[in-house]
C-alpha cells in the first residue's frame, strides 16, 4: 500500500491494541512531598553522613535523587534526541529502551503473534533479530543481501516479493550500516521497500550511522514523518562510547511509539542512564561525539584499511566500510577465502597474543572474514602487527 494509506492497527496484535497500560506514580506528578510510590524517603543505602533521623545523602547521588523513580518516558533526553536528528517531528516520535535489544524485542512482541507471524531479515545481518524471533516463537524469512564483490546491498525485488507475498511477515529488518557488513543501504532501495505496498513495519537499524561518510547518506530518521511504516533504531553504545549505560533509541510514528510505551516496563531506563545520556546529548557532548567519530573514520580509512591490505594473506577488506569496524577477508596460498585459516588466526591472536577480534567466516557471504573494530591509533597499530605475526606463525607452523 502507499505510505499515505498505512494503517498501524492492521499490524499491531489485538491484545496490544486493547492493552490498558500500567499507570505508574510518576505519570501524574513528580514534584512536592511524594508519598505515592512507596519510595524510601531517607535515600540510598550507601550514604556517607548520618543525620538525626537517619542517613543523609550527599554529592552526586543526592543531586540525582536516586531514591525516586525515574521519569518513565525520559522526556528531557528525548528532547535532546531531536537536536541530534533534525527532521524528527517531536518527542512523541522517540522511544527509549534498555539498549537496542529491548527495542527489537518490543517491536516483535507488539506486531507478531507467536506461532503464526514472521519477520524478514537480510543475511548477513545482526544476530539478535533471529534470536528475538526464536524467543517469541516467531518465524524468520531470509532474503540474503547481494554479496557479489562484497557489495552487501539489498536485493530489493526479492525483499518486496517475499514481504508482500507472505501475509505472515509483519516486520522487515534492514541493518544500515550493516553488521557485520559495514554497508550503508542506498536510499533509493530503502524508499522502494517503503513504497512497495508492504503493510507492516520497515525497521532500519542504524547503530553505526554516525560513522557513515557524508557523501554516502545520512540517518533515515528524517523520513519518519514521510513514511508512517518506517521505524529507525539507534544506540548510545557506538559513536557515543556509552555501551555500559544500555540506552537504545527508537524513532517512528507517534502511534508505534505509543504502543511501545504501553508495552514496556514502567521504569525500564534508569535515572543513572538518563543522566549520562543527557550529558552526552548536550551541545558539548555532541561536539565530542562527532570529533571522535571523525577520528575513528579517519583511522579506518587512512591507516587500518591500507595497512591490512599490505598483509600477504589479506585478500580484501569488503563491505561498505561505513562503520567503526572493517571486514577483513583472509585467503589461503591460492588466494581463495579461507574460513579455516581465519578461525585459526582469530584463535591464535586471542589465546596466545592477547588481542581479540571477531570471527565472522560462518556468516553468509563472509567466507574467511574477521571483523576488526577500529580502535585508538595504538590499538590499530597493534592489531596490524599482531595479525601479521599470527599469519606468519601459522604459515610456518
Amino acid at each position: 500500500m502507499p505510505a499515505s494509506s498505512f494503517d498501524i492497527k492492521r499490524i499491531i496484535r489485538p491484545n496490544i491494541l486493547g492493552l490498558e497500560p500500567y499507570r505508574c506514580a510518576r505519570d501524574d506528578y513528580s514534584e512536592g512531598i511524594l508519598l505515592d510510590a512507596n519510595e524510601n524517603s531517607y535515600g540510598p543505602a550507601f550514604q556517607t553522613e548520618a543525620g538525626e533521623e537517619g542517613p543523609v545523602c550527599s554529592g552526586a547521588a543526592d543531586a540525582l535523587q536516586l531514591h525516586r523513580y525515574p521519569d518513565p518516558l525520559g522526556r528531557d533526553v528525548k528532547q535532546r534526541v531531536l537536536q541530534l536528528r533534525p527532521g524528527v517531528p517531536s518527542v512523541d516520535n522517540v522511544f527509549l529502551g534498555v539498549g537496542s535489544d529491548e527495542v527489537i524485542d518490543l517491536l516483535v512482541r507488539i506486531t507478531c503473534a507467536p506461532g503464526r507471524d514472521a519477520i524478514l531479515i537480510t543475511p548477513p545481518t545482526y544476530g539478535m533479530y533471529k534470536v528475538v524471533a526464536s524467543v517469541n516463537d516467531v518465524g524468520v524469512v531470509k532474503v540474503p543481501l547481494v554479496v557479489e564483490d562484497g557489495s552487501f546491498q539489498l536485493d530489493v525485488d526479492a525483499v518486496i516479493a517475499a514481504a508482500t507475498g507472505n501475509p505472515a511477515v509483519k516486520v522487515i529488518w534492514l541493518c544500515s550500516p550493516g553488521n557485520p557488513t559495514g554497508t550503508f543501504l542506498r536510499e533509493e532501495d530503502v524508499r522502494r521497500v517503503l513504497e512497495s505496498g508492504f503493510g507492516g513495519l520497515v525497521v532500519v537499524d542504524e547503530a553505526y550511522v554516525d560513522f557513515v561518510r557524508p557523501e554516502r547518506g545520512q540517518s533515515y530518521a528524517r523520513l519518519v514523518g514521510e513514511y508512517p511504516g518506517l521505524f529507525v533504531m539507534q544506540t548510545m553504545s557506538k559513536s557515543f562510547g556509552l555501551a555500559g549505560i544500555r540506552l537504545g533509541v527508537g524513532i517512528g510514528s507517534r502511534e508505534v511509539v505509543g504502543y511501545l510505551n504501553r508495552t514496556k516496563a514502567p521504569y525500564s531506563v534508569s535515572t543513572l542512564t538518563l543522566s549520562v545520556a543527557r550529558e552526552a546529548l548536550s551541545d558539548r557532548g555532541l561536539q565530542q561525539m562527532r570529533r571522535v567519530a571523525q577520528s575513528l573514520a579517519a583511522q579506518r580509512d587512512e591507516y587500518l584499511i591500507p595497512e591490512l591490505l599490505r598483509l600477504p594473506r589479506v585478500g580484501a577488506v569488503i563491505g561498505g566500510n561505513d562503520a567503526n569496524f572493517v571486514l577483513c577477508r583472509i585467503v589461503d596460498g591460492a588466494g581463495r577465502p579461507s574460513s579455516e585459516l581465519a578461525k585459526a588466526v582469530y584463535t591464535e591472536m586471542a589465546e596466545n597474543r592477547g588481542l581479540v577480534v571477531r570471527f565472522r567466516g560462518a556468516d553468509y557471504g563472509c567466507e574467511g572474514c574477521l571483523r576488526i573494530t577500529v580502535g585508538t591509533a595504538d590499538e590499530n597499530r597493534a592489531v596490524v602487527a599482531t595479525l601479521r605475526a599470527a599469519l606468519e606463525a601459522l604459515a610456518t607452523g
